[in-house]
């Protein structure tokens, strides 16, 4: 395959803008680093967005949503009609994201990358339909050559979006019945481990449940990794439109210069992929929150990432990077708006 738009080089941080900010944060009526991680935030984002007062007021939202083959094999506690229901659900404003995205005065769209059942248009949903969702990957490989270039030009495209809009930080969400299987199906390939080492209930299986999925995994490992030379082919054949989606966007906002906050072991799987295709844009990637599947915080290593908040969440949706916005903000606030110690003739610690 030719050099694809993924490959090309992402955006240079602004190092002089970090090194400003960081002196500010030197100069800040505080003990040096007593505000953590917050500290962190306000100093990287200033290099990402090539200013000194970072701020993150301008949001974007992207929901990919798409079937998957999968479910076939009994690895999902709700059945796949959900996911077109759900679709129905955001643009009505009922989902948790939804209401987030409000508080948030946040753009949300949805993309329908492919569901099994047929979905009448929808007000607020970009149909693209790839195909009836992805194939069964327990059986053969998840999507075509063609499909998978589409929903990774899907993810550029809503990247494209939300910089015309002028946004400042951009979230991917997800949403398909059985796309923890296939995302903890990559997470095995990418991290070279065994299934029962990563998998998790999903939307709720039980031991048994869990057990089964994760047996359902190993076989499909072993019929896809000797065909597995590149990380395209762990797309190709064992992951899913909307995770494909996920990882176009993360490589596009790197080299369109948008700082990507990655939600959950969806996400983070998707993320870490996008590495593996072009390592450059992990600089562009803060990490939202240490959820509940069990896999999902050897992936957060495997990333070197510290997120922000860890609160027991497993919705997907983007969700969890929304609640962590607010930190974001406020870490900017804090950097922009606290007095420095010369101006309120605060007697700064002896050097």
């Amino acid at each position: 395959m030719s050099e694809q738009w993924w490959q090309q080089g992402s955006k240079a941080l602004d190092i002089p803008a970090r090194n400003k900010a960081r002196e500010r944060q030197q100069q800040l009526t505080k003990p040096a680093g007593s505000l953590g991680q917050l500290e962190h935030l306000a100093v990287e984002l200033a290099a990402m967005q090539g200013s000194p007062r970072p701020q993150v007021e301008q949001l974007w939202i992207s929901i990919f949503a798409g079937d998957h083959g999968v479910v076939a094999e009994g690895v999902s506690a709700f059945p796949q009609a959900v996911t077109g229901q759900m679709l129905r659900n955001f643009v009505s404003g009922g989902a948790a994201i939804s209401v987030l995205a409000k508080q948030l005065d946040a753009t949300l769209e949805v993309i329908d990358l492919g569901t099994t059942l047929p979905l009448e248009p929808l007000r607020g949903v970009h149909h693209l339909h790839l195909g009836a969702g992805t194939q069964n990957f327990a059986q053969g490989q998840a999507m075509s050559v063609t499909q998978l270039l589409q929903a990774l030009d899907a993810g550029q495209a809503s990247v494209q979006r939300a910089r015309e809009a002028g946004s400042q930080l951009f979230i991917g969400g997800e949403m398909g019945i059985g796309n923890t299987t296939a995302a903890t199906a990559m997470a095995c390939v990418l991290l070279e481990c065994a299934a029962l080492e990563m998998v998790g209930p999903g939307t709720g299986l039980d031991s048994a449940g869990v057990a089964h999925k994760a047996e359902v995994i190993e076989l499909a490992l072993e019929l896809h990794r000797p065909q597995i030379s590149e990380p395209l082919d762990i797309l190709q054949r064992l992951g899913g439109f909307e995770i494909a989606a996920l990882s176009g966007a993360y490589l596009a906002c790197a080299q369109q210069g948008i700082t990507a906050l990655v939600d959950g072991f969806i996400c983070s799987v998707a993320a870490l992929l996008a590495v593996h295709l072009n390592p450059d844009c992990r600089d562009w990637l803060l990490f939202a929150h240490n959820g509940a599947e069990p896999g999902h915080q050897r992936v957060l290593k495997a990333l070197q990432a510290e997120p922000l908040l860890d609160l027991g969440l497993r919705l997907g949706e983007g969700s969890g990077a929304a609640l962590a916005v607010p930190l974001l903000q406020l870490a900017c606030s804090l950097h922009n708006d606290m007095a420095t110690f010369a101006e309120a003739a605060v007697a700064e610690r002896p050097a």
